[in-house]
């Protein structure tokens, strides 16, 4: 059943990040059709901008749990080289659960702010004036993913408890956890 779970949130971070790496692409386009629009015709551009801004920015929201399943966020490995593997084991699971406290947090208040958007239509304020649910929706949905993503995260630390590093581990932890169990690929 946890296997299972893993998995499943895995495969649900790593649709998303195919979704945020589509609209970096389309933003990437509409950059080089508002630069062909702007300069070469010499015509106002509307709505280019705000659709940047949204997608790029939902692209970060939405692609944060696919860098947490890969372990690509930043952080100060100091004191994780100086402790042995229970200690950073358990600093592991300190750091993810205050990370899922801090997720579920943004995700009641992006919640919050996303309903609020839906039930006042609220519009960008601009020229081309967008329902601002439509970009806000991207907030918690990332937040819920990245909250489900940390509970995956913490239930492989629990899962691979009992299970030594392999041989020539990384003592800096970069091994992502789930390389000791062949059941939860990544």
């Amino acid at each position: 059943m946890v296997k299972t779970y893993i998995l499943v949130v895995n495969n649900l971070s790593r649709a998303l990040a195919v979704l945020a790496t589509l609209l970096l692409i389309a933003a990437m386009l509409v950059v080089c059709q508002m630069i062909a629009v702007r300069y070469v015709f010499r015509m106002a551009t509307i709505w280019q901008t705000d659709f940047v801004v949204f997608a790029a920015t939902a692209a970060i929201f939405l692609g944060a749990p696919y860098v947490l399943l890969k372990g690509g966020h930043v952080g100060v490995d100091i004191v994780e080289m100086m402790v042995g593997g229970k200690t950073r084991r358990g600093l592991r699971i300190i750091a993810s659960f205050l990370g899922l406290l801090f997720c579920v947090a943004m995700l009641v208040a992006s919640s919050i702010h996303f309903h609020d958007a839906w039930a006042g239509s609220w519009k960008h304020a601009s020229v081309w004036a967008p329902p601002l649910w439509i970009p806000l929706a991207a907030l918690p949905l990332g937040f819920g993913m990245l909250c489900l993503q940390y509970i995956a995260e913490i239930l492989k630390l629990f899962v691979n408890s009992g299970v030594a590093e392999p041989a020539g581990a990384d003592p800096l932890g970069q091994i992502p956890v789930a390389h000791t169990l062949k059941e939860i690929p990544r």
